[in-house]
């Protein structure tokens, strides 16, 4: 009898002890599936952090006082929309007109700018020449708080090469636009120049976007006006253009 009662008074504490056992191990796999999820998120923050979501400003700038277009900025945003402010020799006000890059231009502009990484690199563009006759060149980025610019005359940098072409073809191409419009208000005898310098750029690729173009060519073309010379000359930069 002593042993079944022994046996019937240690049961119950072994049933007691297995349970705790059983309850702290499930406590301990729970606690343990629990504590992985925060050490996942802990690592994931972005990397960009806010930044990427500020606007971006861009800027490009020349100056040669001794060039008949001796200054030019040109500012825009991430859209390709902007400014282009360019003074003359002997001309002490500025003229400011609206930029709007095309898509394809400001695709090779955006491109070139990305592989600068500009914000994040403190490379002197200048070359080892010196070519101050040619003019200063200033290209510029500001994101929120950042903000850089970089100055040179001459630059054997593929990257900053392409970009000042680029922003160069952008401001030509504006000013002519200023030109055209100006010689049809008041000077139409000047257009029939004016064609002539328009296909002369457009052989060297010097032009941002022709295909900008097509609807100014268009009007010219029926614009009695102007010489029909003009006229005429406009109709074959239009065919050049849509080839």
């Amino acid at each position: 009898m002593s042993k079944q009662n022994s046996l019937k008074q240690g049961l119950p504490a072994a049933l007691i002890i297995l349970s705790a056992a059983i309850c702290i191990y499930a406590q301990n796999q729970n606690d343990a599936k629990h504590n992985s999820r925060p050490q996942q998120v802990a690592s994931s923050p972005s990397v960009t952090g806010d930044t990427t979501n500020e606007p971006v400003k861009y800027s490009y700038e020349f100056s040669q006082p001794k060039f008949y277009v001796k200054h030019i900025v040109i500012e825009h945003d991430a859209n390709g929309r902007g400014t282009v402010t360019f003074e003359r020799l002997n001309e002490d006000v500025p003229v400011v007109e609206p930029l709007e890059l095309s898509t394809q231009a400001l695709s090779r502009i955006t491109s070139s700018w990305q592989a600068l990484r500009f914000l994040d690199s403190d490379t002197n563009y200048q070359s080892s020449k010196q070519f101050p006759h040619l003019g200063t060149m200033r290209i510029g980025m500001q994101r929120g708080e950042r903000k850089r610019v970089a100055e040179f005359n001459w630059t054997s940098n593929s990257d900053a090469s392409a970009l000042v072409n680029e922003y160069r073809k952008a401001a030509d191409q504006t000013i002519l636009v200023f030109d055209i419009s100006i010689a049809r208000e008041n000077q139409p005898l000047n257009t029939p120049k004016l064609m002539e310098t328009m296909e002369m750029m457009l052989k060297r690729d010097g032009l941002s976007d022709p295909r900008q173009l097509l609807k100014l060519l268009q009007d010219l073309s029926t614009d009695e006006h102007v010489p029909l010379i003009a006229r005429n000359h406009a109709l074959r930069l239009i065919k050049q253009i849509q080839k």
